[in-house]
């Protein structure tokens, strides 16, 4: 589970990466594209330092992507923005969610042993 659960926060840190590229520039904001961009290749670092086993990265990766999840916050109160920034940003949220609780379950192996 915890695998699934980096896979998933690695997919919403590499969509972070084409943020920029993906703006009007106010929907989102150019600064806030990049503070995105720059939370994903953060998280992308601590997904791979995780995914080898590695317990430390869990904490500053979640809250890494929880921060980027709240950047996108906005979207639902905001007037003018686009139908589909407003999706996007409900998806981002929910695969976070999906993501950090996957991470955060004890792994069946460790289960079994007790």
């Amino acid at each position: 589970m915890k695998r699934f659960g980096l896979v998933v926060l690695g997919l919403l840190a590499v969509a972070d990466l084409f943020t920029p590229l993906m703006t009007d520039g106010d929907h989102p904001p150019m600064s806030i594209a990049i503070g995105s961009s720059a939370l994903g290749l953060l998280s992308l670092v601590l997904v791979g330092l995780a995914w080898r086993g590695k317990r430390w990265p869990l904490i500053p990766l979640l809250t890494l992507r929880i921060a980027s999840a709240l950047l996108s916050v906005p979207a639902f109160f905001v007037s003018d923005v686009p139908a589909a920034a407003v999706i996007a940003a409900g998806v981002s949220v929910v695969a976070t969610i999906i993501g950090a609780v996957a991470v955060l379950l004890p792994s069946r192996e460790l289960a079994g042993a007790r």
